[in-house]
């Protein structure tokens, strides 16, 4: 875990900024950009179990069984030109492609940088206070490969966007089911699980792979404590929080 930014004012709290009249009930307005993915269906599963809280979930295009509901909320938008989001206190970031994915390294920086501090900037003017998002085991501005280094730019970014408190979540190698949502394989990814899954047990916590809702709850929980500033919370802090 690393704290920077500690001269932030104060942590951002969860005050209420929805409620349903036919209820008379206040709910909690919550932003999700990537809830396509593998992160961003376990973030959605786990804050509608909840009870208490709206999902707008912020995509390019809806999954074919999306359903619009009261406490799930899907607009589709161009991340390039962003429109004023719902008013919330908490956003959620699970953007992500790959390079081979998205066909070129400026294709995917589009999405891992300039998509993401897009809905940084759109979420801090709806309100957002606190800001969680999914970045990537050896994330550094400064480093060779190219992966890492745009990661570690959009950390840097981001972190200066002006929320009370931002979490980044580092995860290792994600496990999940990319095929139940439509997505390619990626066959790195593939070929490591195969031989790390079995003996993952053996495997030091902080490079051990790791379940996408492990991830999406070790993010939550991190998010939830408030701390003010910036936090990275490395893949094995995940694996504690996401118990």
């Amino acid at each position: 875990m690393n704290t920077r930014d500690p001269a932030a004012s104060h942590a951002g709290s969860a005050s209420a900024l929805g409620a349903l009249p036919e209820a008379g009930k206040i709910y909690r307005h919550v932003l999700l950009a990537g809830a396509t993915g593998l992160i961003g269906r376990e973030l959605i599963t786990q804050m509608r179990a909840e009870g208490d809280v709206i999902v707008h979930a912020i995509v390019r295009q809806p999954p074919p069984d999306h359903k619009q509901s009261n406490r799930l909320r899907w607009s589709s938008v161009d991340f390039r030109a962003l429109p004023p989001l719902p008013a919330a206190d908490v956003a959620y970031c699970a953007l992500g492609t790959t390079i081979r994915v998205a066909g070129s390294g400026h294709a995917f920086q589009r999405v891992d940088l300039d998509a993401v501090i897009a809905f940084g900037r759109a979420a801090r003017a709806a309100g957002v206070r606190r800001f969680g998002v999914i970045s990537a085991l050896g994330a550094d501005p400064q480093a060779k490969r190219f992966y890492n280094r745009v990661k570690g730019e959009m950390e840097v970014a981001v972190g200066m966007l002006g929320f009370d408190s931002v979490v980044f979540a580092r995860p290792s190698l994600l496990i999940g089911n990319r095929d139940s949502l439509g997505q390619p394989r990626r066959p790195g990814e593939t070929w490591a699980l195969r031989l790390t899954v079995p003996l993952r047990l053996f495997i030091p916590k902080s490079v051990r792979p790791i379940s996408a809702a492990r991830v999406a709850k070790g993010l939550r929980v991190a998010l939830a404590q408030g701390r003010p500033g910036v936090r990275v919370v490395e893949s094995g802090e995940l694996y504690t929080l996401g118990k």
